[in-house]
């Protein structure tokens, strides 16, 4: 896998196999609006060791859906 934030291996194992795996549809990340119901989230990218499936990094895909919250 590339390398990503300048990782290239996991800090808890030390393995250099890293992957990417992705929460999305309900497990979506949703922008907190006290007077909206229904908002547009995003889906929630998690870079992981695929040898002990450390979870080392998380972030949105689409940052811009949360501005102004």
């Amino acid at each position: 896998m590339n390398q990503h934030m300048g990782l290239t291996e996991c800090p808890k194992c030390g393995s250099k196999e890293l992957g990417k795996g992705v929460h999305n549809d309900y497990a979506a990340l949703n922008p907190y609006k006290k007077k909206k119901l229904f908002t547009m989230g995003s889906a929630i990218i998690y870079i992981l060791c695929t040898d002990c499936g450390f979870i080392i990094e998380s972030y949105v895909a689409k940052p811009n859906r949360f501005k102004s919250t």
